[in-house]
């Protein structure tokens, strides 16, 4: 939203006093809540997030059950996930029923609809019942998606294999997907792209002081391309670009706390890159 698209989150939250804040927040943050369901019986899930002294994160959940994981297949707004250009999801719906299910409808439904997919894994450990779990939701992501974000850790965790390239090689087995990112923290990311490896050097600041969100502005950044340019016939050049916007916009979010309000706007963004 912050990038100038128009832009509509599905889910649901309790209808608790954090649920109404969070309802506030996305709308004056431009999204559209068309999508958004309370449940008034279970309460808004929590996540707490602890920044470790090697700078690295530690999570706490407060979701047995948490209302987003109340999401039903009825709730969802097929109009929604017909009507975008990129519908967007990642793993942490496919953790319990009804969610899991009412995302694959989701899918589903966009999917028909001809719309393109994107998928980010953001693997938490503490929410899923086990690893062989987690691990099948994922791949079912991977092998929806024309476009994925995955981080260097859950490449590894996820097929087992030390190198990017050999991870990437795997996923490709099991999926379509067009364009494949592979954000590597400090040390900037990766583009895989048909028979080709673009690198996005970092844009390392010396105010990093929350690393909250920077994989999911990363991915707006991604999109936000993907938007202008698509996902075809796209040159070394265009996915240097790319990255080197979306590298940008994830370091401006690091030097703040948060991860929603903290999201930088366009001009912000060029304005680093130009410097």
């Amino acid at each position: 939203a912050h990038l100038g698209y128009r832009t509509a989150f599905i889910g649901k939250v309790g209808e608790d006093s954090f649920g109404k804040m969070l309802g506030k927040t996305i709308r004056e943050s431009g999204i559209s809540v068309e999508g958004l369901v309370y449940d008034r019986k279970v309460n808004t899930t929590l996540a707490f997030v602890h920044s470790l002294a090697d700078g690295d994160r530690d999570f706490s959940f407060y979701r047995k059950p948490g209302a987003d994981i109340m999401l039903t297949e009825h709730e969802i707004s097929e109009k929604l996930a017909a009507s975008c250009r990129i519908f967007h999801f990642g793993s942490l719906s496919l953790t319990d029923e009804p969610a899991e299910s009412a995302t694959k409808k989701a899918v589903a439904v966009a999917r028909d609809a001809g719309t393109l997919i994107s998928f980010d894994p953001n693997y938490r450990k503490p929410l899923w019942k086990s690893e062989k779990q987690a691990k099948e939701a994922v791949w079912y992501g991977i092998g929806e998606c024309d476009i994925l974000k995955i981080a260097d850790n859950e490449i590894k965790w996820l097929t087992g294999s030390q190198h990017y390239d050999d991870g990437v090689q795997a996923i490709r087995e099991r999926s379509g997907a067009k364009l494949i990112n592979v954000t590597l923290g400090s040390q900037g990311s990766l583009a895989y792209y048909k028979d080709r490896k673009i690198f996005g050097k970092p844009f390392i600041s010396s105010g990093t002081i929350d690393t909250t969100g920077a994989g999911d502005t990363f991915c707006a950044g991604v999109l936000s391309f993907v938007l202008e340019h698509g996902l075809d016939h796209l040159a070394d050049a265009e996915l240097e670009e790319m990255l080197s916007f979306a590298n940008a916009a994830a370091s401006i979010v690091t030097t703040r706390k948060g991860a929603l309000r903290s999201m930088p706007h366009r001009k912000e963004v060029e304005s680093l890159l130009r410097q």
